[in-house]
């Protein structure tokens, strides 16, 4: 399998790969160094025989990461891809500043306006996104990065591998089901089709999650939850993690939480409410430092009960991994077909790349 039409030429690999930054069901990511600059990238990696007949699915990632990347400054960007013998290969911008909620746990504070300009700064990314006709379809906290470490580092949502492009505004419509589960929509859940407001819906979840440190449908299973879910079942309880929290911000995710899609803010709509135009002047989440004409908005810090609900949900690891197993065959009953061992799918072959297929 060649990326292109072409017959593929032969040239020394540019690139050596260090060690693995994370995995999943169809890849594996190390880090990647190129051998002339130095410069750091995450390299994602895809084993050639795990996706034979699921071509589409690289193919379709390099194209949106090619048509949507350097068009705005929250967008991971790819910067090359290729092949070797047993790999398929892309090379992305390297996110060294860590996952957006361990940044905000390891914060002296955070207040409600920190929330605010990071919600801006999502919506923004995504708007840019719906106007080209781009679903990003796998929005949360764990898709949403740091490029740096630094305090003024920007925000960047990464992972498209889930992404999709509508044919046009007259075609408006998926059906795939996808997604995580608790980020995922009701009409994703109930096999309907969907469009672009299923990033919003994604988006209401977040900007709830960035508020109190849980979803707004987290149940003891899986099945609970989707029920919670189809049924827009959720509140703003219990209310001694509210407290700091203002109706503002409430009527935002109401806003995004509407069973009929249609009902939905749209990004730009999103863009316009009060909660964050009240925030404004900055438009992106530069920095989650305290600007004291702010904190006057909203005076509590919502980081101790943040901390304290990390530790008890988003936190449990174990907890994640059986509701992911318990998530994996749910869909598989309804799908019809057997759920999928992970120690049964063979992951990229580790290689040293002399020369690689372009």
């Amino acid at each position: 399998m060649t990326f292109t039409e072409a017959q593929p030429a032969i040239r020394p690999c540019e690139y050596k790969v260090g060690k693995v930054l994370g995995e999943g069901t169809y890849a594996k990511v190390k880090e990647a160094f190129h051998i002339k600059t130095g410069k750091a990238y995450a390299c994602k990696i895809f084993n050639k025989k795990l996706m034979v007949g699921r071509e589409h699915m690289v193919l379709n990632e390099i194209k949106i990461l090619k048509q949507v990347s350097q068009g705005h400054p929250n967008l991971i960007s790819l910067v090359d891809y290729f092949e070797s013998a047993n790999n398929l290969y892309l090379i992305l911008e390297y996110c060294r500043g860590g996952e957006l909620f361990y940044r905000i746990c390891n914060k002296g504070h955070y207040y409600e306006h920190d929330a605010a300009n990071i919600v801006r700064t999502i919506c923004d990314a995504v708007a840019y996104l719906h106007d080209q006709n781009v679903i990003h379809r796998d929005l949360k906290p764990e898709n949403l990065l740091f490029r740096t470490a630094d305090e003024d580092s920007d925000l960047m949502i990464a992972d498209f591998g889930l992404a999709r492009c509508l044919e046009s505004d007259s075609y408006p419509l998926l059906t795939t089901v996808c997604g995580t589960p608790g980020f995922m929509s009701p009409e994703i859940l109930q096999h309907l089709p969907y469009g672009k407001p299923v990033d919003m819906w994604a988006i209401g979840c977040i900007t709830y999650f960035l508020l109190v440190g849980y979803t707004p449908f987290d149940r003891n299973s899986t099945a609970d939850e989707i029920q919670a879910i189809i049924a827009a079942d959720y509140a703003f309880t219990p209310e001694e993690y509210w407290v700091h929290v203002s109706d503002t911000a409430k009527d935002f995710i109401r806003g995004l939480l509407m069973l009929d899609p249609n009902e939905r803010m749209t990004a730009r709509q999103a863009l316009e409410h009060p909660w964050l135009v009240q925030y404004a002047p900055r438009a992106t989440a530069r920095d989650l430092s305290v600007d004291p004409a702010q904190e006057a908005l909203a005076p509590g810090d919502l980081l101790p009960h943040i901390r304290a609900n990390s530790k008890s949900n988003a936190g449990d690891k174990l907890r994640k991994a059986v509701r992911a197993m318990q998530a994996a065959a749910h869909w598989s009953h309804i799908l019809g077909v057997e759920p999928m061992n992970p120690n049964d799918l063979p992951m990229p072959v580790d290689e040293h790349l002399p020369t690689i297929e372009l």
